[in-house]
């Protein structure tokens, strides 16, 4: 059957529609690797997103549970150019079968270079899947805030390592914690409205703050909270992490035009001058003017368009990105940030236990 895509700025697409035959709305975003279908789709940054991706064949080696992000996929809907239909290894789910089974529709035979180019020039923007037939719904606002005031504080553990790190989970990728249990550490899973004791009750050595879904500013009423362990513990902030924690100390955030999707984002460090890959998911981004109100100093920027792409503080052992050096999809340059992480979490250790 068929099905339509029907952007907000005015435009309509019509393609292949497979799976649930839901109409869903929600921000079109395009996402630029060659690979990583199945971490994009179920990687919890992308929640109440539609996502276009740029590659012109999905779907090649199918669905495996080793690489997905979260439990389900966690866009609103799917858009690619061509279907892969053929064979699969074994065990692996299509795509098309893992979208049906979770409820997400997906849509394909668009024309996505013309729906991609509709965003670059005009911005991301409320977008509509429709099953053949099915009227335009009243559009709706895009939703950004996706976490509630309340929710239970109970703190999962995981691994037995000799460092014992508190993850705060904004929505964390799963690839996070893999990392960090392949570092031999010891993590603690506390949420984002934990009480501001939690991590000390639990006796953490360090802190990683996590990548998530939405604006920043919906975390507004935490930041002390943050601060506050941030200037406790040794910290480490990824991607919604990174951009809580220039919050939590003064500076403030604005949304992209298009934003930064994918696994080919090139970064420069500013102390070492070296240019790097990176994979990349975000809307947001720290405002450069903002900083002078801050400790912080830039540590990377992006390439393409000067954009803050991570932070550090001068005194305190804090250090933040923008980019994902977990990848999950992408390239592994930054994976040795997890081990300078480790490195200053241990050194600070050993300076308390024999203080």
């Amino acid at each position: 059957m068929t099905g339509n895509l029907i952007l907000a700025a005015g435009e309509s697409f019509t393609g292949t529609w497979h799976g649930t035959q839901i109409a869903v709305q929600g921000e079109l975003v395009f996402f630029t690797g060659m690979t990583g279908y199945e971490e994009v789709i179920t990687d919890p940054s992308y929640k109440g997103q539609i996502i276009v991706f740029s590659y012109p064949l999905i779907g090649q080696y199918g669905i495996e549970t080793l690489y997905a992000q979260s439990e389900k996929i966690q866009a609103a809907g799917i858009i690619v150019s061509e279907l892969y239909e053929g064979p699969l290894p074994k065990q692996a789910l299509s795509l098309a079968q893992f979208a049906k089974a979770q409820g997400v529709p997906l849509l394909s035979g668009i024309d996505t270079r013309s729906v991609i180019q509709q965003v670059r020039e005009m911005g991301t923007m409320p977008a509509q899947l429709l099953p053949d037939n099915t009227p335009k719904e009243p559009w709706q606002l895009l939703k950004t805030d996706f976490f509630p005031a309340q929710q239970a504080v109970t703190a999962q553990q995981f691994g037995d390592g000799s460092l014992h790190i508190g993850l705060i989970d904004f929505h964390y990728k799963a690839s996070i914690l893999k990392e960090l249990l392949a570092l031999n550490c010891r993590v603690s899973i506390i949420p984002y409205d934990a009480a501001i004791e939690l991590p000390e009750n639990l006796e953490v050595d360090g802190l990683l703050f996590s990548n998530g879904p939405g604006d920043p500013k919906a975390l507004n009423n935490w930041l002390p909270v943050y601060r506050t362990w941030a200037e406790r513990y040794p910290s480490f902030g990824i991607c919604l992490g990174h951009q809580v924690l220039a919050a939590a100390f003064g500076a403030t955030t604005t949304k992209l035009a298009y934003g930064h999707r994918g696994a080919n984002h090139p970064v420069k460090n500013n102390q070492t001058g070296r240019v790097s890959m990176s994979s990349q998911n975000h809307s947001y981004v720290v405002e450069a003017d903002s900083l002078s109100n801050t400790p912080f100093e830039v540590l990377y920027e992006n390439v393409n368009d000067g954009s803050i792409e991570g932070l550090i503080h001068p005194q305190l052992p804090i250090t933040t990105v923008q980019f994902h050096p977990e990848a999950a999809p992408g390239p592994t340059d930054h994976l040795a940030l997890f081990h300078q992480f480790l490195e200053t979490v241990n050194d600070t250790k050993k300076v308390k236990m024999h203080a």
